[in-house]
């Protein structure tokens, strides 16, 4: 006989949230039973049969990221190969781009990605380069795709060209985001330093 779980153990035995599982539920995917108290569970055997559905159902997502509106031309370069190769491949595919820093955390489309990662809708994620996803923090983002059991795929996993200009940009963004609060404390000893940092990355990018 099939053992029952509550929705917290049912959870934790397929990875994805409780919130997943009530969307389930509700897309008619599972049927749980309910308790005298109206409490969900649900039979090893639903389990079986909605991670049987979930693989079938799970997407191949192509993501695609430039720092700044003059690397249209990056960025148009970047969905052409990503489309080219999945379709050299076989593979159906959603494409997602993001125009920002690679150390800004919240942009719109790493948002998706990330949710349709942890809801268990991804099953491949491919990227030009390492780097196109986050500039620092990719492998955390690498160690939940592996948790969810989603293939990385990196077309070049060599450096590209332009890093060191756009390292730069990215490191000049967190200098801003400082600055404001450190001339605002009108101490002359930490203007000096953000201009000697300033200074010192734009050295870097004229080298």
């Amino acid at each position: 006989m099939d053992k029952l779980y509550r929705i917290g153990q049912a959870s934790k035995l397929l990875g994805v949230s409780t919130s997943t599982l009530r969307r389930w539920e509700r897309a008619g995917k599972i049927s749980p039973e309910r308790t005298e108290g109206s409490h969900r569970l649900y039979r090893l055997s639903q389990f079986k049969m909605s991670r049987k559905s979930q693989a079938r159902d799970r997407k191949t997502i192509a993501y695609a990221r430039v720092s700044s509106h003059d690397q249209k031309s990056d960025l148009d370069r970047q969905k052409k190969v990503l489309e080219m190769y999945c379709a050299a491949h076989g593979w159906k595919f959603e494409l997602l781009t993001d125009l920002g820093s690679g150390m800004n955390y919240y942009k719109k489309g790493l948002k998706k990605l990330l949710n349709a990662i942890l809801d268990g809708n991804v099953g491949r994620l491919v990227l030009t380069h390492k780097d196109r996803l986050l500039r620092f923090g990719a492998e955390l983002i690498f160690a939940l795709c592996e948790a969810r059991e989603v293939e990385v795929v990196i077309i070049n996993s060599g450096t590209e060209i332009k890093f060191e200009e756009e390292l730069a940009k990215d490191v000049l963004e967190i200098i801003t985001v400082f600055s404001a609060r450190l001339y605002g404390s009108r101490s002359r000893k930490n203007q000096k330093l953000l201009e000697g940092m300033q200074q010192a990355v734009e050295d870097a990018k004229s080298a």
